[in-house]
């Protein structure tokens, strides 16, 4: 494998990780613009223009770009995030320049027709509606919204039916010459595909492309909280959460490692204690979410309402224990899995792409897989005991539940549990 980078004139910058043995190659183009970035008033364009994009241009029609992809056997997609948006193809090597064709041609060249516009609102809102069905997307939701309440970075990534009716094609298109410039954006490759021959493509196919400039986004500021929406359903939907540490912090590493202890898998600390020792619920787990100037470490868990009662003060307990006491065991394990996972991002040319392309955005630089592997594998569990102490102990505690009105630990009880933690 050989990363190699290239800048063109206009910002845009050229990764590609080549894998020989392979015969096809994943394309996509990443920008750093998320819902983060959006006004109020703006909640859910990001992820309005990642529809719309597809929705036809000045020499395709939407149903062109479809057929064009889905006849060479490739497939297209995108994805919106708080702090990014990407658009990919993964397709047969041969294919390379048609993908490229289309992507810039979707991110250069749309057209936003006003009727494409209003279907797709309408696809949308029946989006929304899903999500707002789905009780473990309603908690999330609600997990960000506590977090950072009245902030671009609590709202829904969808936005919200007023919001999405608003829209018109000249908002989108003002969105999109603020943030889809070459400055800020990286095309990237990985699977068979030459490096050189994709920038002299690259080149010529986004020369209408802007150089633009970056814009800083508002500073967040964690707040916390309790919100809850009371529903009939079989489960209760529970999250505790914690303000975490940005992806730039010395101890983000050790964050990522602290969250594999307590909830990574099935000998976590959580899953054993809580699923495996007293059959309190089915689905049990703790991630640490990084952005760019904060973050967020949780708990998910999916009970019973006549399980709640006992379930939180355990989850509180185990969280308390670890920052008392990591062993080298628990560190050594979550280590491995880290480092498996590194390794095996590069066996997936769509997953390799990702991983070098927002090592872009957020690094300015593809950090080599050895040079991940030894800043995990470096972490000790003094490290890891210190991040579980200050973020358990110095951060206002978030917690939200969807689902049956239950019996829950009260937020201040777990706040006074965790304030305990420096007293002994």
């Amino acid at each position: 494998m050989a990363v190699k980078t290239t800048k063109l004139s206009n910002g845009l910058t050229i990764v590609s990780d080549e894998m020989e043995h392979l015969q096809t190659a994943t394309l996509g183009v990443w920008v750093k613009a998320g819902s983060r970035c959006e006004k109020a008033d703006e909640n859910g364009l990001t992820h309005l223009l990642e529809h719309m994009a597809f929705k036809g241009t000045k020499t395709r029609t939407a149903a062109q770009i479809a057929e064009d992809i889905e006849a060479a056997g490739g497939e297209m997609n995108a994805a919106t995030s708080v702090e990014h948006t990407n658009y990919y193809v993964r397709t047969l090597a041969e294919d390379v320049p048609l993908s490229l064709d289309i992507l810039a041609d979707i991110l250069q060249y749309s057209l936003f027709d006003s009727d494409e516009l209003e279907r797709e609102k309408h696809v949308i809102l029946q989006e929304i509606g899903a999500a707002q069905d789905t009780p473990e997307d309603q908690a999330f939701d609600l997990l960000l919204e506590t977090s950072w309440p009245d902030q671009a970075i609590g709202r829904p990534i969808l936005g919200t039916p007023e919001t999405v009716e608003s829209f018109s094609p000249d908002a989108i298109r003002s969105y999109m010459d603020r943030h889809y410039c070459g400055s800020n954006m990286v095309l990237s490759a990985a699977g068979k595909v030459n490096h050189d021959e994709l920038v002299r493509m690259a080149d010529a196919c986004f020369a209408g492309l802007p150089e633009g400039a970056i814009h800083d986004v508002a500073s967040t500021r964690y707040v916390g909280g309790e919100k809850s929406i009371v529903r009939d359903l079989q489960e209760v939907q529970i999250i505790l959460g914690f303000e975490g540490l940005n992806y730039h912090h010395e101890d983000y590493y050790a964050s990522q490692i602290l969250a594999s202890i307590l909830g990574g898998g099935m000998s976590s600390r959580l899953f054993q204690e809580v699923r495996e020792k007293r059959g309190l619920c089915y689905s049990i787990y703790s991630f640490h979410w990084a952005f760019s100037d904060s973050g967020l470490m949780a708990v998910h868990a999916a009970t019973s309402p006549r399980d709640t009662g006992e379930l939180m003060p355990v989850v509180v307990e185990v969280l308390k224990e670890a920052a008392n006491g990591i062993t080298d065991k628990e560190v050594a394990r979550a280590q491995a899995q880290i480092k498996a996972g590194l390794m095996m991002a590069l066996e997936s040319p769509a997953t390799r792409a990702g991983q070098i392309a927002r090592q872009i955005l957020v690094h300015e630089r593809v950090i080599p897989v050895d040079e991940l592997s030894a800043k995990v594998m470096a972490v000790t569990k003094e490290q890891v005991q210190n991040v579980a102490t200050g973020i358990f102990s110095g951060s206002k505690p978030t917690l939200v539940y969807v689902g049956p009105d239950a019996s829950i630990m009260p937020l201040e009880e777990i706040r006074k549990e965790f304030a305990s933690i420096n007293q002994g």
